[in-house]
């Protein structure tokens, strides 16, 4: 009888849920921004490449004359500073947060560019933590930008729902790997963007494959390929295959990433730019 009622109420929060208007709990940009397009990467699993992605449809965006930010959601594991090789720390004003500048001009807020020392582990509870990714877009003054893309943790808990609820989210792209549990991490992915009335963009698979520098052939490590058989699942038009590069992994180490040359992206970028 009480699984019973318990189903029944969870079904009617649920619903309730649904059919709230998740934009009404979108805050103001920092007054001093106009940003004009908001992409939030996201996955249902960590370790999968979402700052990877993030980064370089970044580096992409600023390359094509694009004005450029990015958020990094990811409060407790931050990567993006690293790979953009920042070390400085972002500055302030009475009321604002100035946010760090990349070498090529892309503008990244993360709490490694606000924390003494960036080792250090961030031990906060998940409201506080959802409160500070808030901040970065009430409190940061991003100026003029054309394209932010927004880097959350994995899954789907307080922070990608502050973003989705926070910001005004245009679209989001999932970040996965050719594993046998990947169909079940999109599906919680595709889901919760579902309920919050957020369109999935594309899709990226990440590891997808590694080309022998010598003879070329492309070897499916992690198994099969299921990006488009998953997107076609789900009614995602666009995807895209990120190999196994020693290379990329060492300008990622080096703070490299935007002396990446590569076109893995290039045409996923144009289609998901256009959306």
């Amino acid at each position: 009888m009480s699984d019973n009622l318990d189903q029944g109420k969870q079904e009617a929060l649920d619903k309730a849920f649904q059919n709230t208007n998740v934009r009404s709990f979108e805050k103001e940009c920092n007054k001093d921004s106009n940003v004009k397009k908001v992409i939030g990467v996201v996955s249902g699993k960590g370790g999968v490449g979402k700052s990877l992605v993030t980064s370089l449809m970044a580096v992409l965006a600023n390359r094509k004359g694009l004005k450029t930010a990015i958020i990094d959601a990811d409060i407790t594991g931050p990567s993006i500073p690293k790979s953009f090789g920042i070390k400085k720390k972002a500055m302030g004003t009475e009321d604002s947060i100035i946010p760090v500048v990349s070498e090529n001009g892309i503008e990244v807020m993360s709490i490694n560019v606000l924390v003494e020392d960036e080792t250090e582990p961030v031990i906060w509870r998940g409201p506080v933590i959802a409160g500070a990714v808030q901040q970065f877009w009430t409190d940061v003054i991003w100026g003029d930008i054309d394209v932010m893309f927004v880097d959350m943790p994995p899954g789907t808990g307080d922070v990608p729902l502050t973003v989705f609820q926070s910001l005004p989210v245009d679209g989001i792209i999932v970040v996965t790997s050719p594993q046998e549990l990947v169909e079940m991490i999109v599906t919680k992915a595709v889901k919760m963007a579902s309920v919050m009335h957020i369109p999935v963009l594309g899709l990226v698979e990440n590891m997808s494959y590694f080309e022998c520098p010598n003879c070329k052939e492309k070897h499916e490590i992690f198994g099969r390929s299921k990006v488009d058989e998953i997107a076609s699942a789900f009614g995602i038009g666009s995807t895209a295959r990120i190999p196994i590069d020693t290379k990329l992994t060492e300008l990622v180490d080096e703070g490299k990433i935007e002396n990446v040359d590569s076109d893995w992206l290039d045409d996923f970028f144009d289609e998901i730019i256009k959306a």
